[in-house]
């Protein structure tokens, strides 16, 4: 299955664009399901049907569907009180009843990304339209099943678990039950769970496009998303062009802002594959408005975004990590080595990574950008590498 995230500023139109965008693909034959971050209906808006937690049918081929993160945080706690029974007991703890229980921060975002892995793995599907939050609670979105995951291998270190053996005589001596078991349980289930999201962000048939009006807002907008979604090394395969005003038209369309659309068109179109989608003069609702937008169907997943690591050490005595960051600027980056990981800034954006296995053996030599890339050298250390024969 192919993977569309779409997202951008808020207010740009991504809701209308993904509802397009998976009723063309849907109009071409191709099994699609459109899902959505919405609080409001806004995808049933645009298509024309209500939407909500159950799958609904909403033409041909489409499937439309918006999580419920309240019933879902319902069954995760209900089934989390079930585990923790012996210890809830132990502490005189009183159950929570699933009618007084409301989402806590953060779950509508793991309900929503639970959803996405569900939809992801279906075979009901040939093509998957994300719907987003706009763009800085997308990124974030997308980067909660690595940060969490590094989380968890943190406080519970798998090579830790080894102790799991011993909890029963320490349960016995303590006289009172142990709650390691669960706990670990419960750590190793999530990381699965973490896991299967994250393996559907960085699947190389994942890809992003980001809506933005043009105009001055959409013009600081894109080379931002752009930035932070190579950062995590998703790859932008289009800017939607959204609202686009035609060259001739009513009075009350101000030739200024239309000559300011124009250029901005023109500065995004050197950079990115863009696609113009016309202003219809009015939201747009229902399937005829939709197809009336004439947005890209699905078409081919271009190549993945990749982090080589490149063997220049019989030249340079180095080996090159290559990390493409189109946009950044040399003032705004900075790299901290901290043990077998890395933390990259790249102007508001950060991200920590695992060092690949041989970089782990490496110390940092420097660094430099080039054309939109960042090239970090490493140096064997000699205590560590492998001596050649």
């Amino acid at each position: 299955m192919r993977t569309i995230l779409i997202t951008g500023p808020g207010g740009s139109g991504r809701t209308t664009v993904a509802a397009a965008t998976a009723l063309r693909a849907a109009g071409d034959g191709t099994r699609t399901l459109v899902l959505s971050a919405d609080h409001a209906d806004a995808l049933g808006a645009a298509l024309g049907v209500p939407t909500g937690p159950e799958p609904i049918r909403t033409a041909y081929g489409l499937t439309a569907r918006r999580p419920d993160a309240a019933a879902g945080f319902r069954d995760d706690l209900t089934a989390f009180q079930s585990r923790a029974t012996g210890v809830l007991d132990l502490l005189g703890a009183a159950r929570l009843d699933p009618e007084e229980v409301t989402p806590l921060p953060g779950t509508e975002e793991l309900s929503f990304l639970r959803a996405l892995r569900d939809a992801a793995l279906s075979d009901r599907y040939d093509l998957l339209v994300v719907d987003l939050p706009p763009t800085p609670q997308a990124l974030a979105l997308l980067a909660l099943p690595e940060e969490l995951r590094r989380y968890l291998r943190r406080l519970l270190p798998p090579e830790r678990q080894a102790a799991r053996a011993l909890r029963p005589v320490l349960g016995r001596l303590a006289g009172v039950p142990m709650p390691a078991e669960w706990l670990y349980d419960t750590a190793a289930r999530w990381d699965v769970e973490l896991a299967a999201v994250e393996a559907v962000v960085r699947d190389p048939a994942t890809t992003v496009r980001l809506v933005a009006e043009p105009g001055p807002a959409g013009a600081a907008a894109v080379p931002a998303a752009v930035l932070g979604l190579a950062l995590r090394g998703l790859r932008t395969e289009a800017v939607i062009a959204n609202r686009v005003l035609p060259e001739t038209g009513p009075e009350t369309w101000p030739a200024g802002l239309v000559a300011q659309q124009r250029k901005t068109l023109a500065d995004w179109r050197e950079a990115y594959d863009v696609h113009p989608v016309a202003h219809l003069g009015r939201d747009p609702h229902g399937t005829d408005d939709l197809a009336a937008l004439d947005v890209p169907a699905g078409g081919t997943a271009p190549a993945p975004v990749e982090w080589t690591v490149a063997d220049r050490i019989a030249e340079d005595g180095v080996l090159v990590w290559h990390i493409p960051l189109p946009g950044a600027i040399r003032d705004e980056l900075d790299l901290v080595r901290r043990g077998d990981e890395l933390v990259v800034t790249a102007g508001p954006f950060c991200r920590i990574v695992p060092l690949p296995s041989a970089l782990r053996r490496c110390t940092v030599a420097g660094a430099a950008l080039r054309d939109g890339e960042l090239h970090i050298r490493f140096a064997p250390d000699p205590d560590l590498w492998p001596r050649r024969h």
